[in-house]
């Protein structure tokens, strides 16, 4: 029987140009500004697992590419070593028992990993593998937040300005991230100002990221969204989108769909969120929520409920799993904004891209088709980059 003969995990950082922190210089991905000259220095880590007869599956992570998910994966890794590779099921169960008492978001690399090497060792894709249903899913563009700088989003005219670049783009919708100060009153005039400059048969979303102050603002804003018919209405306050009684309530006063649960931890959890009524449209990361494994299970209790489900975020995982929901509606370019770029880390050598300019137009981008999750790493420019090297069994 083939096993896992050698975890490997490597930080490594990357120059991004164009963008910088704001003035208060706290870190994070929602919180950078577009400032010409400004040159940001990033850090993601990459996974690779080898088996004992030579195969290898791999994984660089993007919004869980910081130091503490790197932490939780290294607490797991050695867990992995002499396992059956084709046993996914058995390993998600015992990492996540592992990662009770923590937030899981070291699990989810390590888990698309070993969905990378199944595929790459039987000549197939992840899409293909999960029973994929689409080669072109339909994009969004969703933007960095606004900021008080000068420059990139920093005005509702910018906004709309935007707004509208992106649909002559041909981009299948677009999604606000709103200013950090939480202004309700800004927050509603900057979504009708959008509406207002795209016109009325094109699909917008809002996610305010928490950043609504209290539940009446909430209110407030998502009665805008209504007025403005807005597609969806994200995480909108301060509860950092885990109270499911208040966002019932919500969904009592509101016609425009809550999209939920990005920040809700586990498939059990997740589920009681949208069982008492929490939400309309659950929110699934295959990086956040345990992996493609744990995605799929959340994808398959929406379905059951008859309830659709967004994947936050992009990358090849992202694709994939996209490529074989049937109750899903768009692939989410985050984050761009006039100017800036998306921190992808430059380590694709086969052309895969997650910028904007990849949307075709059809207002769409390809899947990857190739076995695994269908691209191919730099690991030379990993490796040059490389600021830390975990390494479990063989050679360890």
């Amino acid at each position: 029987m083939t096993s896992i003969a050698r975890v490997e995990l490597s930080a490594f950082s990357f120059q991004v140009d164009g963008l910088a922190l704001p003035a208060h210089g706290a870190a994070g991905v929602a919180n950078l500004v577009a400032r010409p000259g400004g040159r940001l220095s990033a850090q993601r880590w990459a996974v690779r697992i080898e088996t004992d007869d030579g195969a290898r599956g791999e994984y660089v992570s993007h919004w869980v590419g910081t130091p503490a998910a790197l932490a939780q994966a290294g607490m797991l890794a050695p867990h992995l070593i002499g396992r059956d590779p084709d046993a996914r099921e058995a390993i998600w169960q015992d990492l996540k028992r592992e990662l009770r008492a923590y937030d899981h978001m070291g699990h989810g690399a390590l888990d698309i990993a070993l969905w990378d090497l199944a595929g790459k060792r039987r000549g197939v894709s992840v899409a293909r593998l999960l029973g994929s249903t689409r080669t072109r899913p339909p994009t969004y563009a969703s933007t960095y937040h606004g900021q008080s700088e000068p420059g990139g989003l920093d005005s509702p005219q910018a906004f709309a300005d935007y707004a509208v670049a992106c649909r002559a783009q041909g981009f299948a919708g677009f999604k606000i991230h709103g200013w950090h100060e939480g202004d309700a009153r800004k927050e509603a005039r900057n979504l009708l100002g959008v509406r207002q400059a795209v016109g009325d048969d094109w699909p917008l979303m809002i996610d305010p990221a928490s950043e609504l102050r209290t539940w009446a603002d909430a209110l407030y804003v998502g009665q805008a969204c209504d007025e403005a018919r807005y597609f969806w209405y994200e995480d909108p306050y301060r509860d950092a989108g885990l109270s499911a009684e208040g966002h019932k309530r919500l969904r009592e006063r509101l016609r425009t769909p809550l999209l939920v649960c990005e920040h809700v931890r586990g498939p059990e959890a997740k589920a009681g969120f949208m069982l008492a009524g929490g939400g309309d449209i659950m929110h699934i990361d295959p990086e956040y929520d345990m992996g493609i494994t744990g995605a799929m299970k959340l994808m398959h209790f929406a379905q059951t409920l008859g309830l659709d489900v967004q994947y936050h975020a992009c990358g090849p995982a992202q694709r994939a799993v996209v490529a074989a929901t049937p109750n899903t509606h768009f692939y989410e370019m985050a984050l761009i904004g006039p100017g800036m770029r998306n921190i992808v880390a430059p380590v694709y050598t086969c052309g895969y891209s997650d910028q904007a300019d990849t949307v075709g137009s059809d207002g769409c981008v390809p899947v990857p088709d190739a076995p695994g999750l269908g691209v191919t790493y730099d690991w030379d420019f990993i490796e040059r980059n490389r600021t830390q090297h975990l390494v479990f069994g063989a050679g360890g």
